[in-house]
């Protein structure tokens, strides 16, 4: 798979009879290096990605040993092991007035029971995540991974 190929598969412009060919085809070894590269054409800022985290974000290396994550659009949230959420902006959908102004009646939660919290990257305001929960609960570190070992058992290398 070539590199403008891949970029119409992340931005969801293949036709389908290609799209499928894709899905059940056989991987190539390189695709990984292949996706980054083109995310890290994407971006503007010079840290490189190790891995994508979600869509916008990404775990970076500072360079000085340190692992980031960081927005498309540069934002940083801070060191990967503490959670990105705690960087974001955030607004809680607790209440009938703030929930009726993305849901109908018939299809939207009661807040006495549930909240809606959505994460926002303070830089370009891209919407990150989205949790629903009961109210009260703690903001849920979705996962820490482990970089070194997916670099070292599927790629066969290092991590720069």
């Amino acid at each position: 798979m070539d590199q403008a190929t891949l970029a119409d598969l992340i931005d969801g412009k293949l036709p389908w009879h290609q799209l499928k060919e894709v899905l059940s085809g056989t991987k190539d070894i390189d695709r990984f290096d292949l996706y980054l590269e083109v995310m890290q054409s994407r971006v503007a800022f010079p840290e490189k990605i190790l891995l994508p985290l979600a869509e916008h974000l990404y775990v970076v290396s500072s360079g000085d040993g340190r692992r980031l994550v960081k927005c498309d659009c540069g934002y940083e949230f801070g060191p990967l092991e503490r959670n990105w959420k705690e960087s974001a902006a955030v607004l809680v959908r607790d209440s009938e007035e703030l929930l009726e102004e993305i849901y109908d009646p018939w299809h939207r939660c009661d807040p006495a029971w549930m909240e809606l919290r959505e994460f926002y990257c303070p830089g370009c305001w891209s919407l990150l995540e989205l949790e629903a929960v009961p109210p009260g609960y703690p903001v849920i570190f979705d996962f820490r991974p482990d970089i070194d070992t997916f670099y070292r058992e599927y790629l066969g290398r290092e991590p720069e």
